[in-house]
């Protein structure tokens, strides 16, 4: 480990020169790419600066402890040594948690689809729900939400959405809400009082760019059309609706959010780009199925996640069998607790792998 932190002391030290040529600012790419690369590699130098300083403190401690015979001294020093060593200890625990690989795509902004599962008009309601504690959970955030295309019952229900987070980190955020949320409650038209359960797919999707997906136009029919549904008096008035067809995955889009075509056939495009990057994910965390495993949930989208108890205002994550109750807060986009503690378990995971290995 600190044969390869004193490598990323060095190349910290090559990029800061770099960023200093006047070449090298005038080229934008390049000099956004350092500016990402210093900013990963920043608090690993300065922690382990830290470690160095703390391992410098305790070898000082204990040549003060061997030669000094004053008490008073050697009482400080000894005080000394104890505060080195607990440093010493937390910036080795730091160190190894950022020297874990990061998610390339961590920084990205995410799409997110919600589709009602089983359950019919009521697993409709609770996609819309979800749809709308995502909406909460952005806003808490200060992100943006986008809708890309959506596809609603017009009495609160949602039978598929996708929509965009745009803010920094969106998708370290959210990354661990894919899989299967379930609800469980009693339908407004049950008399007899039964609890009902019912579902919603999640999927979230770091935002593709134009350089992570080539999209070849012999592989892509365009239709358009007019818009239907509950869209007010602009729907079916203009051919303004854009449905994409995906020959090769078979993968079909339709967007008629937008009054223009243009601006339809663009939000089609990017959603068919972001879900061909998500398949690419998925095709690599499949050849990486050990991986996979030593991760919080498998990645697969049928995977049950999480359960929405109405009568006992529960929510509980089956993957780390964490309950709270305090379903209301949750669905009102108060996601914090539950994804900080799938983070850290993730983290935790990934630590324990790391140091088998090793060991």
């Amino acid at each position: 480990m600190f044969d390869k932190l004193e490598e990323l002391v060095e190349k910290l030290d090559q990029i800061m020169k770099e960023l200093s040529d006047p070449d090298v600012v005038n080229d934008q790419n390049r000099f956004r790419k350092l500016m990402k690369e210093q900013s990963d590699l920043t608090p690993i130098v300065e922690k382990y600066k830290e470690y160095k300083q703390a391992k410098q403190d305790e070898e000082e401690s204990l040549m003060i402890l061997d030669e000094e015979s004053d008490e008073e001294m050697k009482e400080l020093a000894k005080e000394e040594l104890s505060n080195a060593k607990k440093t010493i200890e937390k910036c080795e625990q730091d160190l190894k948690i950022l020297l874990l690989p990061k998610d390339a795509n961590d920084d990205k902004n995410v799409v997110v689809e919600i589709r009602a599962g089983v359950g019919g008009e009521e697993a409709a309601l609770f996609a819309g729900e979800l749809y709308r504690m995502y909406q909460h959970f952005a806003e808490k955030k200060r992100w943006q939400t986008e809708i890309i295309s959506i596809d609603d019952t017009g009495i609160g229900g949602i039978k598929d959405v996708n929509f965009l987070i745009k803010g920094k980190g969106a998708f370290s955020k959210l990354k661990y809400e894919s899989g299967v949320h379930r609800v469980q409650r009693v339908p407004e038209t049950e008399s007899g009082g039964r609890i009902h359960t019912s579902a919603a797919s999640v999927a979230i999707m770091p935002e593709a760019e134009e350089v992570d997906v080539e999209i070849n136009d012999k592989d892509i029919r365009i239709d358009v059309m007019r818009a239907s549904g509950n869209g007010g008096q602009c729907v079916n008035t203009t051919d303004s609706a854009v449905r994409l067809t995906h020959y090769p995955t078979g993968i079909v889009i339709y967007s008629q959010t937008e009054k223009s075509q243009i601006q339809n056939k663009a939000k089609a495009f990017a959603l068919l780009r972001t879900k061909l990057y998500d398949l690419e994910i998925q095709k690599a965390h499949d050849a990486e199925s050990e991986a996979r495993r030593s991760q919080i949930g498998s990645g697969d989208r049928s995977e049950k996640v999480r359960t929405y108890n109405f009568p006992q205002s529960r929510v509980t994550d089956h993957r780390i069998k964490l309950t709270s109750y305090r379903l209301n807060e949750v669905l009102d986009g108060d996601l914090d607790e539950f994804i900080d503690a799938l983070a850290a378990a993730d983290q935790a995971a990934k630590l324990a792998k790391m140091e088998g290995e090793n060991a």
